[in-house]
C-alpha cells in the first residue's frame, strides 16, 4: 500500500509539473469561489450598462448641440428680419398698400384736463 500511495503521489506531482493550474484549479476551489466568480460577473455587467449610459447621454448630448445650433441660427435669421422690416422706409413701404401715409403736417398735442382742474376754473 506504502509504495502504491507512494506511486499516486509521483503520478500527481509529475501531473503538476505538467500543468500546474489543473492543481490550482479544482471542483472544490470553483465551488469555495463561487461568490467571488458572481461578484466578478455582476461588477462586469455593471461596467456594461454604464458604458451603455454613457452612449446614450453622449448621443443626447449631441442632439441637444445640434438643436441648439439650429434654434440660434433661426433666432438670428428671425432678428435680422424683423430689424430690416422695422425700418421707416420698409414701415412705409409695408403701410402703402393699406393706404396708409406719412403725413407732411405736425402732430397735434391734446391735453388732458383733470376734472379738479374744471372745478378750479
Amino acid at each position: 500500500m506504502a509504495i502504491q500511495n507512494t506511486k499516486e503521489i509521483k503520478g500527481k506531482t509529475k501531473d503538476m509539473k505538467q500543468n500546474p493550474l489543473k492543481s490550482l484549479i479544482s471542483y472544490t476551489w470553483i465551488l469555495k469561489n463561487m461568490p467571488f466568480f458572481l461578484f466578478l460577473t455582476l461588477l462586469a455587467v455593471l461596467y456594461i450598462a454604464n458604458g451603455h449610459a454613457a452612449d446614450n447621454t453622449i448621443r443626447d448630448i449631441n442632439k441637444t448641440a445640434e438643436d441648439l445650433k439650429e434654434l440660434q441660427y433661426e433666432y438670428k435669421s428671425l432678428k435680422s428680419r424683423e430689424i430690416f422690416q422695422s425700418r421707416e422706409d420698409q414701415l412705409v413701404q409695408s403701410a402703402l398698400p393699406l393706404g396708409l401715409k406719412i403725413s407732411d403736417e405736425a402732430p397735434m398735442h391734446i391735453k388732458m384736463i383733470k376734472q379738479d382742474d374744471v372745478k378750479n376754473r
